[in-house]
């Protein structure tokens, strides 16, 4: 067991936690997490509507009396979700941890704060991590450019932004990007993060609520299987390299524009990918810590063997190479 000012800001046993990750984080998976010490997260949009999402925290609510969180990712759009009615949602199901992504988070702290919940939010940047502790955030999740999803247009990975975060913020935050053993938490902490988070690691786990081919292509790929799309666009995504992903790439970067992929970077693609099981039915995310991952274990087997490799890598192999 670690503590941490992120542990006690949530009240979990083990400074890990589950990536908000579309189609991916439902009360199956958040629940696990959190069940095993860490603390698991439900993914708002997945849900259509916020009356679904209430029955989902519902259902998350039956499987674990521990601590889970809910992200609610504020993108802009043409016709945007309705982000208070989902807000609205959130609180009246009594949920005490949310994590936002995407834009600035001001205009939701209000209702949150009022409401005693504690807001983490995610970013790419140390200058975003910063507004967001203006704002009123309780603890930042900072992704470095190893991340799968959106790792923004800085290219700066984990072992310089951990470290620049440690140096900026006074308030508590994690580690995304490239962790999924006790290696990385081992060195996240080292960098002064408060923790970590991860998404593909939990995605490669049984109770993970997706066709088992995908966590097998996960185990299968490396780190050198993924693209980044949008890059043109400014708007970078890091998912999975297929056929789909890399037609993206190549018309983009061949001048195309939005529209010309737009049909092929459809999310209900993605989610028949997560579903059927068919890993080229559209593109998905997946980070290049896909190299680690060589296993499909329950999610309390792989928190404990973090938690366990962790503490071995500081206590044992670490203080061995310290001579007086």
């Amino acid at each position: 067991m670690f503590s941490t000012r992120f542990t006690e800001l949530v009240g979990i046993e083990h400074p890990i936690v589950q990536g908000g990750m579309q189609w991916v984080g439902r009360a199956e998976l958040a629940s696990a997490v959190s069940n095993a010490g860490a603390l698991g997260i439900i993914t708002g949009l997945t849900q259509p509507t916020p009356e679904a999402l209430a029955a989902e925290i519902a259902r998350c609510q039956e499987m674990t009396d521990k601590p889970f969180g809910v992200n609610l990712t504020i993108l802009p759009s043409i016709n945007p979700p309705p982000y208070a009615e989902y807000r609205r949602a959130i609180i009246e199901s009594g949920v005490k941890i949310v994590e936002t992504a995407g834009a600035n988070p001001a205009d939701h702290m209000p209702e949150f704060k009022a409401a005693g919940i504690k807001v983490v939010h995610k970013c790419t940047s140390v200058r975003h991590a910063l507004r967001a502790e203006k704002v009123g955030v309780d603890a930042v999740s900072i992704d470095g450019f190893e991340c799968a999803g959106h790792p923004g247009e800085d290219d700066i990975p984990g072992l310089v932004l951990i470290p620049r975060a440690a140096d900026q913020l006074t308030i508590p935050f994690i580690a995304s990007g490239g962790f999924a053993d006790g290696r990385g938490l081992a060195a996240a902490l080292a960098l002064g993060a408060d923790g970590v988070n991860m998404g593909s690691r939990f995605m490669c786990t049984q109770e993970a609520p997706i066709h088992h081919n995908v966590k097998e292509a996960i185990v299968a790929s490396s780190e050198l299987d993924t693209e980044l799309m949008f890059r043109p666009l400014r708007n970078t995504a890091r998912v999975s390299s297929n056929e789909i992903s890399r037609s993206v790439v190549e018309i983009l970067n061949d001048g195309g524009v939005f529209e010309d992929v737009r049909e092929l970077v459809a999310g209900v693609r993605g989610r028949k990918v997560y579903e059927s099981g068919d890993v080229n039915a559209g593109v998905w995310t997946v980070g290049m810590v896909q190299g680690l991952i060589n296993d499909i274990p329950t999610v309390a087997e792989a928190v404990e063997s973090i938690v366990s490799e962790a503490k071995s890598v500081i206590i044992e192999r670490l203080s061995r190479l310290i001579v007086a």
